[in-house]
């Protein structure tokens, strides 16, 4: 029966309902003081807080873009309903309309803190951007037309709406009301025409004279429209359908585009034919016939210059016989057309002048170029049209992110050392002026420690970005490919690669940030271990170590007996080449050993030529597992280093290696049940490594080829086939295979596995030279044996024998159909191995999939300077304790609850001199072993994906104990620091966030964030210090999120805010003669022709008016009490104020008229006063 705490129940109080049916129980040994009256936790519930912080990264699937030429703000709209808007460097903004639906047009109202959106489900919507988090004023939803097109005129509050129906109709943004003014379709086109027109394509107004509309219409119809008269003055035919149009500044001409590639000028006053019709992109026959049809102009804008000849700017319009050829952006300016090929599909564009005016001499001097994956700005103010160089992290999924990890509060050395060896790395022929789209200003924020992210990509190469103060940044840029040798085409592609695309991908990584070690596990089976150098080296020969993993079985062998036996590294008689290698027995279908089988070769192959290393991160050392009798190796699931130790271990479903990377040897090459004791009461049945490869060819999945989707529907710690049944189960269904799934998809989504994380920091070793060096390899191999119960014609037999009962839950899938039990994560650490131990002593903390934590006792003696002489010696001592699910995390906290991290070496140079090398050395402090006897000095903190438990050291007695979650299972933990002490944070792959102290377990934070995941969150989510999150969005988008309180309260100081006070450019001058003659811009009072005492009321059906958050009907519906009360009266305040302001302006206005009217009646008295009448 379960013990009760009632202080753990009233502390549990503050947890959610998901919590409630988790139990936390506390049990001591006689005489230990329990831990809660030992260790003072200061963390509560209150110092947790869920909130998004900002959003970087290139617009998911963009849709639409707009530009404010006087604030200089870019704003992108998606067809996700998404809005980002980016000003200078470090200002972004990104929000999202409720529906979701997609954003069709941008509008913005110039130097007004202000935008209209325009959505496919036919709303608009007004956003104020005069606050940091934008929010939407006022919207407004048509019920019976269907919004194709709007236009809002510069300092104009009457915004037009073009619908599918052909008519428009006149919004007023301030009270986003409809006015009575219509323009019907039948009354814009010819009467004798019998065709509908289509919808609307383009509104616009003339330059010169704002009473004049001119009217686009899809069937090549275009309308210049009278709104006094309401009635048509002109009207210009053309045969090919309508894409756009663009006015001349002067008011005179127009251009259109149109679907057959043509371009045609017309006079406003000469409707009858154009007044050029030219293609671009067309061939122009000889006897005088019209071009070829080419592909539609989708978009067309024309710009004057003062002192030149105009540019038109154009997308699409390239010939049919360009088959394959990208999309061009075409730049006419005179006589030269110049095309400049772009990356990918373009979705729009615009050309930035330098006046707001549409009635003066444009002056462009740069074109935004959105595409489908990208942003370009392109200078038109340079020879060849050089493009500006992007200060926004749009590159993020310039290869698609397979992993990702998050470092807040590093070393703040870091980040300079980072960028000095990475802005070598900046390409060359850029523009060299300042970025055009410069508003907004930064934020003011308190948050001033150091944050790096870092992405590894389906390429082969990680980037580290500076993330400091929410803003995001590229520092340095590092490709694991140019290790490899390439494969020139896919005839040469080697038949030993185990997937199909992307061999190079990172699959998981493993970064110490005081060492700077890195090492990397990528998709082929293959770990690379990088140190950090500022100097440029050259390695002849890239350093490679040949590792042959893999557990061999036969009837006749079991494990050796004795738990507390020191495994010994091979002997000179064990086989050390594939000749003196034992047959093996074949128990899954799959390649035959026979002659021809693929054996001992590795996925990928090493250069051979030298290798040019730049300052950066360089190789040290290439570990590769290699086929076994024509089975492809395992993929690595867990990724540990230590520099104190000089080890780096790594594992997957075949056992755990080992490997000294100072002395490039391999040390360990163990089974996952050579882990176990024989009297061990978790141990398992062992299980053949083997499976078939893939008959696609693609690398080699956990799950069989012919598992069907149900089967994948179980926990990874369940023995259970049976496939989901409930709702709930298939809606998770789909996120929980990222957990295990680690085929990269040919597609170029990365479906890599999140299950396996390895902890976060490093160690080092005595090491002792092993194996021969073979064809300038080295290369090392460890033949296991073990019995099975699992024959070929009994493929089952083996699961009704599993001495230890699994969780059945069958809301989760499975790590695969075998049931193999794989190494899911390593710690370093120094403790106690065996309960007797009264000194600490280099461990290796070894977590399973399915739930075993066993500890390996690492044979180092003191003296580290003698390090390199002394041979190492493994004693694996068991099973430590037992979870429900997989291992994700372990860590070790001393008596008073805080953490021991493991223990690592000062950064140096690798390539600096030896006295520098030392000095280094010696300023590395001194680690003293702890030694309490009597009583336990250590908690050893373990997370699987259903419980979390902490134990005490080295007495081995579960203390805590608190189960997460029963329904579904947590996909990420992280030991984090947050308010000065530690706690646990996870994520589960029903969307819930939570947090749990450290070391009584008590739940302080639980909120469904996520209601619906995916894998792309399961496989990059990760928790970081000091409450900070981040995960993938979207494939191009990185989304970070806080659970700290105090990052909540400061979070509007910290954003940068996007509107500033700039007073609008002065109206060109009309000039003397354009003023005396009527030759200027003609203005037009559109309230007196769209207001609602001339135009009447537009019908309520029509549409829907909707008081958004932001406006004041919202904030009367939202506020209440004396807040809402204060709020509306400090508005109705500063409108009365407002309004006296200008009753006094117009009366000192009135004193000063009749004080003149006075003086002149005066004068003219004096002049008068003694003249005849005939005097006059």
């Amino acid at each position: 029966m379960k013990k009760f705490n009632i202080r753990k129940v009233l502390d549990g109080l503050t947890a959610a309902s998901s919590s409630s049916s988790s139990s936390s129980s506390a049990t001591a040994q006689p005489g230990t003081p329990r831990e809660n009256d030992v260790v003072q936790e200061t963390l509560q519930s209150e110092h947790f807080q869920l909130c998004k912080t900002v959003r970087h990264g290139f617009p998911y699937q963009p849709s639409s873009m707009a530009f404010d030429p006087v604030q200089k703000i870019l704003a992108v709209g998606t067809q996700t309903g998404a809005l980002r808007l980016f000003g200078r460097a470090g200002v972004e903004c990104y929000c999202q309309h409720e529906s979701g639906a997609a954003v069709i047009q941008l509008q913005f109202l110039i130097n007004e803190g202000a935008l209209v959106s325009a959505l496919a489900d036919d709303s608009i919507h007004l956003w104020n951007l005069r606050q940091k988090i934008p929010a939407i004023l006022h919207s407004l939803k048509f019920n019976r037309e269907r919004i194709t097109y709007c236009h809002l005129p510069f300092q104009s509050k009457w915004l037009y709406i073009g619908s599918e129906r052909g008519n428009i109709h006149i919004v007023n943004v301030e009270s986003f009301t409809l006015s009575g003014y219509v323009i019907m379709w039948n009354k814009a086109i010819e009467l004798s025409t019998k065709t509908h027109p289509g919808p609307v394509v383009h509104i616009s107004d003339n330059p010169m004279d704002e009473g004049k509309l001119l009217i686009g219409f899809e069937c090549g119809v275009v309308v210049l429209w009278d709104l006094k008269s309401k009635k048509a003055d002109y009207r210009y035919n053309y045969d090919e359908a309508i894409h756009s149009v663009a006015w001349h500044h002067e008011g005179k001409q127009f251009v259109c585009s149109h679907s057959d590639g043509t371009l045609t000028t017309w006079n406003i006053r000469a409707p009858a034919k154009p007044a050029q019709i030219i293609t671009p992109h067309g061939k122009q026959p000889k006897d005088g016939k019209k071009p070829e049809p080419c592909k539609p102009i989708l978009k067309v804008e024309y710009k004057t210059t003062r002192a030149g000849d105009p540019f038109m700017v154009l997308s699409g319009g390239l010939s049919y016989d360009t088959v394959g050829r990208r999309a061009c952006l075409t730049v006419m300016h005179g006589k030269s057309t110049a095309v400049l090929e772009m990356d990918y599909p373009i979705v729009d564009f615009l050309t930035l002048c330098e006046t707001p005016y549409p009635n003066d001499f444009q002056e462009p001097y740069a074109v935004v170029v959105l595409l489908e994956k990208d942003l370009v700005v392109i200078d038109l103010g340079q020879i060849g049209y050089p493009i500006f160089e992007s200060p926004y992290p749009l590159s993020i999924h310039e290869s698609p992110v397979t992993c990702c990890e998050y470092f807040a509060d590093c070393p703040s050395e870091l980040i300079p050392a980072l960028y000095s060896v990475g802005s070598r790395q900046k390409r060359q022929g850029y523009s060299k002026k300042e970025w055009p789209i410069s508003g907004g200003n930064w934020g003011q924020g308190t948050q001033t420690y150091p944050e790096i992210i870092i992405t590894g990509h389906a390429d082969g190469s990680i980037k580290f970005w500076d993330a400091s103060a929410l803003m995001l940044q590229v520092l340095y840029k590092l490709k694991t490919a140019k290790v490899f040798e390439r494969a020139r085409g896919k005839e040469e592609k080697p038949s030993t690669d185990i997937v199909d695309e992307d061999p190079f991908a990172i699959q998981t990584l493993f970064w110490c940030p005081e060492s700077r070690m890195l090492c990397v596990a990528g998709v082929s089976a293959h770990v690379i271990i990088y140190r950090f150098s500022k100097q440029e080296v050259t390695t002849e020969v890239v350093q490679l170590l040949e590792v042959r993993m893999q557990c061999e079985f036969s009837e006749g062998d079991s494990p050796d007996p004795g738990g507390e036996q020191t495994p010994t590294l091979p002997t000179p008689a064990a086989p050390s080449s594939p000749q003196e290698a034992e047959p093996l027995n074949q128990l899954t279908a799959g390649v035959n050993s026979s002659e021809g089988a693929r054996d001992n070769i590795p996925c990928l192959q090493v250069r051979s030529s030298p290798l040019k290393q730049s300052p950066g991160y360089q190789v040290e050392l290439v570990v590769q597992l290699v086929w076994v009798s024509g089975e492809p190796p395992q993929q690595i699931t867990s990724l540990a280093v230590n520099s104190s130790f000089g080890l780096v271990v790594f594992g997957n479903s075949n056992g755990l290696a080992v490997v000294d990377y100072v002395q490039k040897t391999l040390l360990l090459n163990l089974g996952t049940s050579e882990l176990y004791s024989p009297s061990d009461p978790c141990q398992r049945q062992p299980r053949s490594p083997r499976k078939p490869r893939q008959p696609s060819g693609g690398f080699c999945d956990s799950n069989d080829g012919s598992n069907n989707s149900e089967d994948r529907c179980k926990s990874p710690t369940s023995g259970s086939t049976s496939p989901c049944n409930s709702d709930d189960e298939r809606k998770q269904n789909f996120i929980e295979k990222a957990k295990m799934s680690r085929k990269i998809s040919s597609s170029g989504e990365q479906k890599l596995d999140l299950e396996d994380r390895s902890h976060r920091w490093s160690p080092r070793l005595c090491k002792r030279p092993f194996d021969n060096m073979k064809n300038g390899k080295l290369v090392a191999r460890m033949t296991l044996k073990l019995n099975v119960h699992r024959t070929k014609s009994d493929p089952q037999r083996y699961g009704k024998d599993n001495a230890f009962t699994r969780s059945r839950s069958s809301s989760v899938t499975s790590i695969d159909r075998e049931s193999r039990e794989a190494i899911s994560s390593f710690y370093f650490c120094e403790s106690f191995p065996r309960k007797s131990d009264s000194l600490a002593s280099p461990c290796l903390l070894v977590g399973t999939t399915q739930g075993s934590v066993m500890m390996v006792a690492l044979g180092l003696q003191p003296g580290g300077d003698q390090k390199l002489q002394q041979p190492l010696s493994f004693a694996s001592c068991g099973t430590l304790v037992q979870l429900k699910g997989g291992i994700l995390t372990m860590a070790l906290l001393d008596a008073a609850g805080t953490l021991l991290p493991p223990s690592c070496e000062a950064w140096y140079d690798p390539n600096a001199s030896d006295e520098e090398k030392e000095k280094v050395r010696r300023r590395r402090p001194a680690t003293p072993p702890s030694s309490q006897e009597g009583q336990d000095s250590q908690f050893a903190v373990l997370c699987s994906e259903k419980q979390a438990k902490v134990v005490a050291m080295p007495s081995q007695t579960i203390i805590y104990k608190h189960n997460i979650t029963e329904a579904s299972f947590v996909l990420r933990a992280d030991v984090v620091q947050m308010a000065g002490t530690y706690c646990i944070a996870c994520f589960c792959a029903n969307g819930h966030i939570m947090s749990l102290s450290l070391p009584s377990l008590r739940p302080l934070l639980d909120i469904n964030y996520l209601p619906l995941t995916d894998m792309r969150i399961a496989r990059t989510f990760c928790f970081s210090n000091l409450g900070q999150a981040l995960y993938l969005t979207s494939p191009t988008e990185i989304q970070r999120i806080t659970y700290s309180q105090e990052t909540c309260d400061n979070l509007q100081e910290m954003l940068s805010e996007l509107f500033t006070p700039v007073e609008t450019p002065e109206a060109p001058n009309r000039g003397f003669f354009k003023g005396l003659f009527g030759g200027g811009a003609q203005s037009l009072d559109r309230e007196d022709l769209f207001g609602e005492t001339a135009a009447g009321k537009a019908s309520r059906s029509l549409a829907q008016h909707i008081p958004g958050p932001g406006s004041m009907e919202g904030m009367k519906g939202a506020a209440s009490g004396v807040v809402g009360d204060l709020a509306r009266a400090r508005v109705a305040l500063d409108e009365r104020g407002q309004k006296l302001g200008e009753l006094e302006e117009r009366t000192a206005a009135m004193m000063a008229s009749a004080e003149s009217f006075s003086k002149h009646a005066h004068d003219m008295m004096v002049k008068y006063k003694d003249k005849k009448w005939y005097q006059l």
